[in-house]
């Protein structure tokens, strides 16, 4: 729940409970999740995403795309990959600051391109579009 960003929709007070509750509540805390749902943009606007493509972080595996498509009002290719820190960064959480400060790729077909990540959507991440 947690991980793919989505514990807002979960009604932690809700009478009863729900199925889960005490998984979810115990990855609530701050620098609890080693695993996340990441959106990965290909700064190219020439290679095509599919999934399945390998993700870098520094040089160093984190994950694969598991679904993919062009974002035209992005300007190239756009994917959800889910990221597990890795080498030196083995259960280190994944938060913002992890994300921002390193340096991303995506190789596609054999070739590394550089990539932009973000645990908020990359299009109208503040839903200024969508209130206006």
């Amino acid at each position: 729940l947690h991980e793919a960003g989505l514990g807002f929709t979960a009604a932690f007070d809700k009478p009863g409970g729900f199925v889960g509750i005490e998984a979810a509540r115990a990855q609530r805390g701050p620098g609890v999740l080693t695993r996340r749902l990441v959106q990965v943009l290909l700064t190219d606007p020439e290679p095509l995403l599919y999934h399945g493509e390998v993700v870098y972080r520094d040089g160093v595996v984190v994950g694969d795309v598991r679904a993919a498509s062009y974002g035209h009002t992005l300007g190239g290719a756009v994917g959800l990959s889910m990221v597990q820190g890795g080498g030196a960064d083995a259960g280190e959480p994944i938060n913002s600051a992890w994300v921002n400060s390193g340096s991303w790729e995506v190789d596609v077909a054999g070739t590394r391109y550089p990539a932009r990540a973000s645990l908020r959507p990359l299009y109208d991440p503040k839903n200024e579009r969508i209130k206006a």
